[in-house]
């Protein structure tokens, strides 16, 4: 029986989520969930269903990773560390490349949020049966309302029609009315030589380069001259959207990609299970994200976000905001980011 590897990307920097989330504090080593980050609760949620973990990572979140690992008795089975990022599809080729071909790989990002084990052991243990069948398996999530911030798959039961990007409003509408459209959750499940030879078939270049990179890997680390050298894309663009080999899970258990201010709220009101979060009183439909008092008077429909040397301020339903307040941010005051 292969291995069954949970391979954990764990490169980004959750700027969508400044001012809490920083360089030196991602957003999924945030302990807002129950005392525990979201990157201890994936190595919780899954260390039932696999063998062993492994970590996609970079110099700088190396150290914090490993120490709330130790925190909750977690251990990975290999590290690679990438000190620049080339995306999805460059990471998981170097997993796939430290593994042994038979080898299933169960790939997640670090940042999210996933409840109802029932249903969520469902799935894998159906994507596991066919990425043993030789296919690339996503996981389409059951849409619960017309998202923009998300990607869509298009599928007939498992069989996949075709991905879709991010739509706007009046589409997000039209995917859920039509019933067979699902979020792409970022999950995959796959054979590690599946991918590789999908990945040959369709972006040669940049399996090369991966080659090259990995075996030039020492205590771990690529060299950052090999890094620059392998092209950057997604899984998406590099190998699913034009491999014949794609399935999709249809998924129902409660998923929740917290990648923006919306999404944490909406979490944390749902469940009752982020730190620091508060409604404010004497308001409608405003919130604080805080270990403070937060009063208002005559104000309804906002975010207030406190840190000890930033505080922001959103209307509701506006997070997107935020990326273009992190770039300005970033050019003014760099001790910040």
């Amino acid at each position: 029986m292969a291995n069954f590897i949970n391979v954990i990307l764990s490169g980004g920097s959750g700027t969508r989520l400044w001012p809490l989330s920083r360089k030196s504090q991602p957003k999924q080593f945030l302990k807002l969930f129950h005392h525990q980050s979201i990157f201890q609760h994936t190595i919780e949620r899954n260390k039932n269903l696999v063998d062993d973990f492994m970590l996609i990572t970079n110099t700088l979140q190396l150290a914090i990773a490993n120490q709330q690992l130790a925190e909750i008795g977690g251990s990975m089975a290999n590290e690679i560390i990438e000190p620049i990022g080339r995306n999805t599809a460059p990471a998981i080729a170097l997993a796939c490349l430290a593994l042994n071909p038979d080898t299933v790989l169960f790939v997640t990002p670090s940042d999210q949020m996933i409840t109802d084990d029932l249903l969520y052991h469902q799935a894998i243990a159906r994507a596991k049966v066919l990425a043993e069948e030789g296919y690339l398996v996503t996981f389409g999530i059951f849409p619960k309302y017309p998202e923009t911030g998300f990607g869509y798959i298009e599928s007939s039961g498992e069989d996949v029609i075709r991905f879709r990007e991010k739509p706007n409003y009046k589409t997000a509408q039209s995917y859920i009315e039509s019933g067979n459209f699902y979020w792409n959750s970022g999950m995959f499940c796959f054979k590690a030589s599946t991918y590789l030879a999908e990945l040959q078939k369709y972006h040669p270049n940049m399996l090369a380069a991966c080659v090259i990179a990995y075996s030039g890997i020492v205590n771990n680390e690529v060299p950052v001259h090999l890094m620059e050298a392998i092209p950057n894309d997604s899984i998406d663009y590099a190998v699913l959207e034009q491999s014949s080999l794609v399935k999709t899970v249809p998924s129902f258990f409660e998923w929740s990609d917290l990648g923006s201010f919306d999404s944490l709220v909406a979490y944390g009101i749902e469940y009752q299970n982020v730190k620091g979060l508060q409604r404010i009183e004497g308001t409608h439909n405003a919130y604080s994200l805080s270990d403070k008092l937060v009063v208002s008077g005559g104000l309804d429909d906002f975010l207030v976000v406190d840190t000890l040397d930033a505080l922001l301020v959103l209307p509701m339903g506006e997070s997107h905001l935020v990326k273009d307040i992190y770039n300005t941010v970033k050019n003014t005051k760099q001790n910040l980011i």
